[in-house]
């Protein structure tokens, strides 16, 4: 196992900041779905052939990099996804042991030094990007086990020769969203349910948001959409799509159990006030039907 450097300032006081989602980057991060696992009960037999037409995409504008279990998984991964036409001169395997599919959430965080826009880990450019490791308890602890989730960040950041900070205290991928300008966008459902960090208050997860992602404010929405077992993801309800604007999802259907929901965060993103104290501009999408 290579040595990892610990880095024990925050990102923040060292200039690294995380990016928003359309800044460039280098490649897209997958961890592949096991059939045993429980993200897709008795449909994982659709999931390759689904998976492999996103990462075919992907691949072709840059590089795809999927976490798999073992040798045997990358040649049986691999294997699917050229059966569906895949080429693999952009993607490259990573033997690290994963519980579920959804990197987004037990990923790592890659946060880049200011002023550099692009992530490059070869050559000289490997300390302009670091790896923030967050705790990972499979969104409060719902389903067990997922230490080998929790141990992903590390894992990457071992194989990429990249720094880690190490916050101590739980976040997913999927429960924030950036405008790339300072701004982080979450939800009180989520970051302040007693299942992820209960001895924190609201203050001092704004503090970490701030001091490990390297951004100067925090705006807050309320609840998740019913059903949601993340707790309310802000990616389930609401994305930056560039500095100043926000889209939203909106119900139409009063009698719909969401339509308060929603109608309460469209409300909450009309006040909300970016970095620079100025207001977003707001727009409204509509909500997909439940499947």
């Amino acid at each position: 196992m290579s040595k990892l450097k610990i880095l024990s300032k925050t990102p923040a006081q060292l200039g690294y900041s995380f990016p928003a989602e359309w800044g460039p980057h280098k490649g897209t991060w997958f961890s592949w779905p096991r059939p045993e696992g429980i993200s897709f009960p008795d449909k994982y037999h659709t999931v390759p052939e689904n998976l492999a037409r996103i990462i075919k995409e992907i691949a072709r504008r840059e590089e795809v990099h999927i976490n798999v279990p073992n040798g045997n998984y990358e040649r049986i991964v691999a294997g699917q996804l050229k059966e569906h036409g895949c080429s693999l001169k952009n993607v490259f395997f990573h033997q690290i042991k994963t519980n579920e599919s959804w990197c987004r959430d037990h990923g790592p965080a890659f946060v880049l030094k200011a002023g550099r826009a692009k992530p490059r880990f070869d050559g000289g450019h490997r300390r302009q990007a670091a790896v923030v490791d967050w705790g990972f308890n499979a969104w409060g602890g719902k389903y067990p086990p997922y230490e080998d989730d929790d141990a992903v960040p590390t894992r990457i950041a071992e194989e990429f020769k990249l720094p880690v900070f190490y916050p101590g205290i739980v976040m997913e991928g999927g429960a924030v969203d950036f405008n790339g300008a300072g701004t982080v966008l979450t939800t009180e459902s989520c970051l302040l349910n007693k299942n992820r960090n209960p001895k924190l208050s609201k203050g001092q997860i704004e503090r970490y948001l701030k001091d490990y992602y390297g951004q100067s404010h925090v705006c807050w929405l309320g609840e998740g959409i019913v059903g949601d077992d993340t707790d309310g993801h802000v990616d389930d309800l609401a994305r930056f799509v560039d500095a100043r604007t926000i889209v939203v999802a909106v119900e139409e259907d009063p009698k719909d159990e969401n339509y308060k929901i929603l109608r309460e965060n469209v409300k909450r993103c009309r006040l909300l006030r970016d970095q620079d104290g100025q207001r977003f501009n707001v727009v409204e999408i509509p909500m997909p039907g439940v499947v």
